[in-house]
């Protein structure tokens, strides 16, 4: 009988604990799921910026690669030329992920789920990494623009642009500027060429792809989150 007594009471304790930790692991789900939406559209707006910045850089290569520089209008050049020094950043909300792994409470989590939670950090880690490597790029860049692109003219390229918002953008305003002739410091062709192939060096299709990875990620993870735990949306 006291065999039975004691393996009655290990067993409720079990189950006691076991509902603890599943209480525990959906108070974190939730909390996850929050910060996880916030990188969405974090990510989103990061994925259009970028997107948008790629599309102008090619255009200015190809405007440079097609015409002499002097036969461009010079809005063209400023406008176009004005995304080579773009800066993405993307910054994950990982409050809660942060939390659970220095107090070990990832252990609550069904182990698939613990598993694309850690994947989905490395690939954050890595986002980041790309983004600190490129300051050093992108500091350079800026350089070599001002050598081309007189400041007043250059502050009124940025002031139309809206590139998280590219639909925003007051189109017209964008084509009158473009078709506007103000001066540039210089049409040095060399200087213009190591602009050129700066911008190219920074890689910003590749950020395109470890964004839309990340998207596609933190979505499944939100959805299996909520699955797991019955989290209403």
């Amino acid at each position: 009988m006291i065999f039975l007594a004691v393996t009655m009471g290990f067993i409720a304790e079990n189950i006691r604990e076991s509902i603890t930790e599943h209480n525990r692991a959906k108070e974190y789900a939730e909390t996850m799921v929050a910060d996880l939406s916030a990188d969405t559209t974090a990510l989103r707006a990061d994925l259009t910026y970028t997107g948008f910045s790629v599309h102008n850089v090619d255009t200015l290569m190809q405007l440079l690669s097609s015409s002499d520089i002097k036969s461009i209008s010079s809005g063209k050049l400023y406008w176009y030329g004005l995304y080579g020094g773009a800066q993405p950043s993307f910054t994950p909300n990982d409050a809660t992920f942060q939390q659970m792994k220095s107090s070990g409470s990832l252990r609550f989590f069904k182990k698939s789920i613990a598993r694309e939670v850690a994947t989905y950090d490395r690939l954050c880690r890595r986002s980041i990494s790309l983004e600190e490597g490129d300051h050093v790029m992108f500091a350079e860049v800026r350089k070599l623009r001002a050598q081309i692109f007189e400041f007043q003219y250059n502050k009124q390229a940025n002031d139309l642009s809206n590139a998280s918002h590219p639909e925003k953008i007051n189109r017209n305003k964008v084509i009158a500027f473009c078709n506007s002739n103000p001066p540039l410091l210089t049409y040095d062709k060399s200087i213009f060429n190591q602009y050129v192939e700066m911008v190219r060096s920074r890689f910003m299709d590749r950020k395109i792809v470890v964004a839309d990875t990340l998207l596609r990620k933190a979505n499944k993870l939100i959805v299996d989150l909520k699955k797991e735990y019955r989290i209403d949306n």
